[in-house]
Formats: structure tokens, C-alpha cells, sequence
């Protein structure tokens, strides 16, 4: 099968290891990940901000890029969701609303793609730490990604999984929101890291690099020694300890 790589915005230009990681791991199921290198931004920024004549015209760049993917994968539950927004920007052109069901149709954010289409729960990760997982709301409420990663996470060895209170809250990014009400945006992460220093773990995991960059910023204002990882990364660093 022919596999491709959304990589997103943030995770090309700011959180390239993750990407990384997601390509080794699934190497060793001898999944042969392709980057086309025209892919850019899904156009979320322009489609949130009412803008949707730009977000068709990016739009129309990822439908070719992935056009001949059997699978597209992305380590982001934000940015796999907004693919699901194509068939209503395209409803008027038929031509190009048929490319965004198919691509809305085979585009997974990761966990999804490893748990429900390769059927990998346990990777064979070693990770002997105290963590916390914060489910981003893109994902685990509009992708409904939520048992995905809970397995894959109790699967690994010595892991120790702690709850985090308040999971669910959203920790205040949402993309322009943070820029538009940015005192609520900064309470909302200030009392999601309250929630993550009761837990005392040692490393907060996510799915979704924009509200893991939120928090982590957040983390190190406090001076706070909390690492935050991708779970894509938690798990490559686990498979390579084993």
C-alpha cells in the first residue's frame, strides 16, 4: 500500500522529530512512508477565520499532493479533521468534491491509522516514567480519537499512566483564538497546567503539537520540569530502549 505523510505546519517547521519518529516506527511493520514535498498548510487558519476562498486554494494543493496515496497519516488530529471540512468547501465543483471525499476517506491521524488499520496495539516500548495524557479537542471530540491512544500508552512497559483531572478542557489554543482572546486563552492553559502538576508526572503526552506547544510554553513560563512529548515520540524512545 502507499502510504503518505501529512506532516502539518507545526510539525515541519518547529517538531520535525515527530515526523521522524512516526516514519521509524512504522518501519519496522514495513510501512514505507512517501512525503510528497508540495503538501503545505491544510488551510484551517483561513477556513477559521471565515477566509474560505484561500482555504479552497490550499485545499486544492493537498488534493494533488495526496491524490495517489492509498493512505494519508498526520500527527495531528486538528489538522487530519479539517481535511473532513473539504467536501463542504468543494459542494459546488463536483470534479473536486469527489478528490476530498476520497482523501477525507483515507486520511488517519496516527494512533488511528496504527491501532485501527495496521491493528498494533503494543510496540514493544520500554518507557519507565510517570505520564499523563491530555486529549486534544480536535481529536478526541471531533475525530472521536479516544481508546487509540489509552492502548497504545497501556501497552507500554513500565509506564506508569496517570489521569489527568479535567482531561477533556480545552487548553486554550485554538489556533486563532489564542491571538484573538488571549487573556482567556492564557487562563484556560494556566489552569490546564495546574491540572497537569497535581497529576506529579514526570512527562505530558498528546496528540496534537499546537496545544502540546501551548502547554509546554506554559510549563517552562513556571519553570516547571514537566517534558512534552508527542506520542509518537514517547513511543520511538520507548521502542528504542527496549
Amino acid at each position: 500500500m502507499k502510504v503518505s505523510l501529512f506532516i502539518t505546519c507545526l510539525s515541519d517547521a518547529l517538531y520535525p522529530k515527530v515526523g521522524e519518529a512516526i516514519a521509524r516506527l512504522l518501519g519496522h511493520y514495513g510501512v514505507l512512508l512517501e512525503l510528497p514535498t508540495v503538501q503545505t498548510c491544510c488551510g484551517q487558519p483561513a477556513y477559521n477565520s471565515g477566509y474560505w476562498d484561500e482555504a479552497r486554494a490550499t485545499a486544492k494543493t493537498i488534493l494533488t499532493a495526496f491524490d495517489g496515496s492509498d493512505f494519508v497519516i498526520s500527527p495531528s488530529g486538528s489538522c487530519t479533521y479539517m481535511i473532513h471540512h473539504y467536501p463542504n468547501l468543494f459542494k459546488d465543483e463536483p470534479e473536486w468534491l469527489e478528490k476530498a471525499t476520497q482523501l477525507q476517506n483515507k486520511t488517519y491521524e496516527f494512533t488511528q491509522f496504527l491501532v485501527n488499520v495496521l491493528n498494533i496495539e503494543d510496540l514493544g516500548a520500554v518507557f519507565p516514567h510517570k505520564v499523563t495524557y491530555h486529549p486534544s479537542c480536535h481529536g478526541s471530540r471531533l475525530l472521536g480519537v479516544k481508546s487509540e491512544p489509552l492502548a497504545l500508552l497501556q501497552s507500554v512497559k513500565d509506564l506508569e499512566l496517570v489521569p489527568l483531572p479535567f482531561a477533556e478542557d480545552c487548553c486554550g489554543f485554538g489556533g486563532t483564538f489564542a491571538v484573538k482572546m488571549a487573556d482567556i486563552s492564557g487562563a484556560m492553559v494556566q489552569e490546564k497546567v495546574d491540572h497537569v502538576k497535581e497529576t506529579e508526572a514526570e512527562v505530558l503526552v498528546g496528540l496534537d503539537l499546537a496545544c502540546l506547544m501551548n502547554i509546554a510554553g506554559n510549563l517552562r513560563y513556571r519553570n516547571e520540569p514537566v517534558r512534552v512529548m508527542h506520542l509518537a515520540e514517547l513511543l520511538y524512545e520507548g521502542v528504542k530502549r527496549a
